[in-house]
């Protein structure tokens, strides 16, 4: 019996230290060597200051800058320690109300036509950083109103940052909104705003 008791605590204390300590230390040593960007965030910055992350959204609601689809995360939009789906359904009142609010927003602020669903809707984690290509056509004409860059500026903008598709066919081409409206705020510094 005290054989079996020793034998299982000194199992116990090996499996501790290695799946406690040592697998974590080597997949954190793996990752910051071979994958130092990823492992370290994906963080964005401007200068030497960090703004966000490469692959958790942000709220955008300033005229001059693309907007990110919208985000139904608890106290504040895009809080990465709330991330998932708001499992409402599409005859939920709640979701209808949310849509149109959103749908009243963009009209007012200028966008005609048809919207595209994605930036009405939330993504499944409520923190995606990308819109696909339609989502940042559809803005051109507003930005360009408030911003007097061309429209064909900020189209000629949107291509440069779009991005292909993972392993080259999986999902659709995207856009990273923080990077697109970084790169839009320093064009706005050639043309003068």
């Amino acid at each position: 019996m005290i054989k079996q008791l020793k034998a299982s605590i000194l199992i116990f204390v090996i499996l501790f230290v290695i799946v406690g300590f040592l697998y974590p230390l080597l997949i954190t040593v793996i990752g910051n060597v071979f994958f130092p960007w990823q492992a370290n965030g994906s963080i964005i910055y401007k200068g030497n200051e960090p703004i966000g992350s490469e692959l958790i959204g942000q709220p955008f609601s300033n005229p001059g800058l693309f907007w990110s689809r919208p985000s139904s995360t608890a106290e504040f939009p895009y809080n990465a320690l709330d991330s998932g789906g708001s499992n409402l359904g599409p005859t939920n009142k709640m979701l209808i109300d949310r849509v149109e609010n959103r749908i009243k927003i963009l009209r007012n602020s200028g966008i005609t036509g048809s919207i595209p669903s994605e930036l009405v809707l939330g993504s499944g984690s409520n923190l995606d950083p990308d819109i696909n290509l339609e989502s940042a056509l559809v803005q051109i004409p507003r930005i360009s109103k408030v911003t007097h860059i061309p429209e064909n500026v900020l189209r000629n903008l949107v291509f440069e940052h779009l991005n292909g598709r993972t392993f080259g066919f999986m999902g659709a081409r995207v856009i990273n909104v923080l990077e697109l409206n970084l790169a839009l705020m320093n064009l706005e510094k050639v043309y003068g705003r």
